[in-house]
């Protein structure tokens, strides 16, 4: 140890402690560790000496605070247990951290989310990136007034500035509605749960209007939530008497729960007496035992588009409209249909 430099006994070592070590000033340290900064190399190798003697690490948050830019991105995600949505974090994380970024994950169920954001605020994260469940306009705005970007996947943004992703909703539900029609079906059934999300509703309105224009009438179930249950739920409710022919479903649990339920429980042949068609694509409609025919999202496009947004520079606030990306779909034919 240093003549004249006392031992921590306790907390984080800071930047003026290893200044203090090496012999130099603040300011020097904190070149040492920001990219493109000016110092001399002999300073350089001192502080990064000292650095590793003490067991120092940059206060990354702190910088932030002090109106730096931050290397956080803010995921704002509800139905964490929800398969497809585990999907998306496990790649976006996974890339933004091969790019330097680091993921701050708040839970759109929380009570409190103004008060989330008002930290987000702080944190001065480089962006705020809303993979599901609706913002409140007040947060929107609050992100609007605070020059925070924002990103909303499959969201509207209420007129306000803000940069989008959105999936082929429709266009994915109405390849599902050709394929039920090019094979025959002619009593289908479209299923979705009672919350009235953008993305959803669009997913069934798709299925409809492409139903329409063939002249077929569809039933619609808009009952629960988009899960296993709903579609266990509408299974039941409907194949009994062979009201069906046919069953599109929102997203690939509620399909899911649809089939397994015809198969196992009622006893109804798939695809022989009824086809099924989920939507999202998740790993689990892809076994062997489900083989779920399913209108996939495209992870790794989704993934660039974020990635892409990031990388664009913004050029400031009442500067016109955000960027908005798409993100495709196709249709995975399996044994279901």
């Amino acid at each position: 140890m240093s003549e004249g430099i006392p031992a921590r006994r306790g907390g984080f070592v800071t930047a003026l402690d290893v200044a203090r070590r090496a012999g130099v000033s603040r300011s020097a340290v904190s070149r040492t560790f920001t990219p493109g900064a000016s110092v001399s190399e002999p300073v350089r190798r001192k502080v990064v000496a000292a650095a590793e003697e003490l067991g120092y690490s940059v206060n990354r948050l702190a910088r932030s605070l002090h109106g730096a830019p931050s290397d956080l991105v803010a995921l704002v995600v509800s139905n964490l247990s929800e398969p497809f949505i585990a999907t998306q974090l496990d790649a976006l994380s996974a890339a933004l951290m091969e790019r330097g970024l680091h993921t701050l994950l708040l839970n759109a169920g929380a009570r409190d989310m103004s008060a989330l954001m008002t930290l987000v605020l702080e944190y001065r994260v480089r962006a705020v990136v809303v993979l599901s469940g609706a913002p409140p306009a007040e947060i929107v705005e609050q992100c609007q007034r605070g020059n925070q970007r924002m990103i909303l996947v499959n969201r509207d943004a209420g007129g306000m500035v803000v940069d989008r992703i959105r999936t082929q909703d429709v266009g994915g539900s109405r390849m599902a509605a050709e394929h039920f029609l090019a094979r025959g079906r002619r009593r289908p059934v479209v299923i979705r749960s009672a919350a009235r999300t953008p993305t959803r509703l669009r997913r069934a309105q798709g299925f409809l209007a492409g139903m329409d224009e063939a002249g077929i009438a569809c039933r619609e179930i808009a009952e629960g939530a988009d899960d296993y249950a709903a579609g266990a739920a509408a299974a039941r409710a409907l194949l009994p008497d062979r009201l069906v022919d046919a069953a599109f479903c929102v997203t690939d649990r509620t399909a899911l729960g649809f089939l397994n339920t015809a198969r196992h429980e009622l006893g109804v042949a798939v695809p022989d007496d009824v086809a099924v068609i989920g939507f999202d694509g998740i790993a689990e409609a892809g076994w062997s035992s489900h083989a779920l025919t399913t209108v996939a999202q495209s992870v790794p496009d989704f993934v660039q588009a974020v990635v892409r947004i990031l990388e664009t520079p913004r050029e400031g606030p009442g500067s016109g409209d955000g960027l908005t990306l798409e993100v495709p779909v196709q249709l995975v034919v399996r044994g279901s249909s």
